[in-house]
């Protein structure tokens, strides 16, 4: 087991780092949140580049200031804007739970999907670096988080309930925007991008972790020193 979860943080590490080549100097950059990212991060710090990162997580936030490199926020990023201009980042690096052939992801294990999904949005292109593990035919099989506003917990519940899932609360857990999540399993994501709208139509219903509507436009696959790349 041990030698198993070596070979994932190896493989985990090959891929961030090979993202980090996609990163020119003077990029507005968004930064996920979890342990792949940490490795991408620790690499950009290294090599020093002149970028300007907006981190979708406090954990992420700190790291990277804890490493010298520029952060702002994403309101601060996109400020710059000319009148008439879409404002975007020019990229996102993140990393995901689950990843397919369609490019669709399933994300928020480490409860940060809100934040991601909008840095996602608000970047021209958007890079997703995983170790072999999470590359699927097709994702649903990893519970599926849902942030959702505390009061409306237990109507949220039901309502997963009624599209097929089974909603477990994730215990001593609170979102950076004092929300809570909800881990669905047993929904069906043949339709990924249909079930994304359902589950955000819920009142209460603050994000869901399923990445269809924004998803992937560059898949980097760590296998040990080796990687793949999956383009849409």
């Amino acid at each position: 087991m041990k030698q198993q979860a070596t070979a994932n943080e190896l493989s985990k590490k090959t891929a961030a780092v090979k993202a980090v080549e996609y990163v020119e100097a003077g990029m507005k950059l968004g930064l996920g949140t979890g342990t792949t990212i940490r490795y991408f991060i620790e690499e950009l710090a290294k090599r020093k580049m002149d970028v300007t990162c907006v981190p979708s997580s406090k954990a992420t936030e700190t790291l990277a200031k804890s490493l010298g490199l520029r952060v702002v926020s994403l309101n601060d990023a996109l400020a710059g804007a000319k009148y008439g201009e879409i404002p975007q980042l020019n990229l996102c690096v993140d990393g995901a739970d689950e990843a397919d052939k369609r490019m669709t992801l399933i994300k928020g294990g480490g409860g940060a999907l809100m934040r991601e999904k909008i840095i996602a949005s608000a970047s021209k292109d958007f890079i997703v670096v995983i170790d072999e593990t999470k590359w699927v035919d097709r994702v649903g099989k990893y519970p599926l988080p849902v942030e959702v506003l505390p009061f409306a917990q237990k109507f949220v519940e039901s309502e997963i309930r009624e599209l097929g899932g089974t909603p477990k609360i994730r215990e001593k857990f609170t979102t950076d925007n004092g929300n809570i999540i909800l881990d669905a399993t047993g929904l069906d994501l043949s339709d990924a991008l249909d079930m994304e709208g359902m589950l955000n139509n819920i009142p209460g219903v603050i994000e869901n972790g399923i990445f269809a509507m924004r998803n992937a436009d560059l898949v980097i696959l760590g296998r040990g020193k080796d990687f793949r790349i999956y383009e849409q």
